[in-house]
């Protein structure tokens, strides 16, 4: 009998505050509405970070890979809300999935991982710390 996978919390907490803290040092006016960030990596690749809404206690980004002669629906692209308050970063919705469960039964019909929702944080925190070493900051407003 297999059994239930359950998610290890302070893990998963430890990485949703490394991703605030990698947030707040690569965005530096996260409360603003209507500004996009770009981070140039190279000539063919960016990353671009735009603030679909702040409030006072929460912040929601659109991060996405800019990347030449890729097709739109193979470039990552997620959605993170900031909680200010609990100091975390979530991811909210990756590659156009929302509402991601803590955890999945495997195999399953979408071939979501156990522990998906843990993963996709996991890829934002290698995300910020790859554009935290590589920046070189455009700042944009729309």
């Amino acid at each position: 009998m297999k059994k239930k996978y359950v998610p290890h919390l302070p893990s998963i907490l430890a990485t949703c505050e490394n991703n605030y803290a990698c947030a707040l040092k690569l965005l530096p006016d996260c409360d603003s509405e209507d500004l996009s960030y770009e981070f140039k990596i190279n000539e063919k690749l960016k990353y671009k970070v735009q603030i679909l809404e702040s409030t006072r206690y929460t912040s929601t980004l659109q991060m996405s890979q800019l990347a030449n002669n890729t097709p739109e629906f193979l470039r990552p692209s997620m959605e993170i809300r900031l909680y200010h308050d609990a100091k975390v970063a979530e991811v909210l919705c990756c590659q156009r999935v929302s509402r991601l469960k803590p955890s999945y039964e495997y195999p399953n019909l979408n071939m979501h991982l156990r522990n998906e929702k843990q993963m996709v944080n996991v890829f934002l925190a290698e995300w910020l710390h790859f554009c935290l070493e590589q920046r070189q900051l455009q700042i944009t407003t729309q």
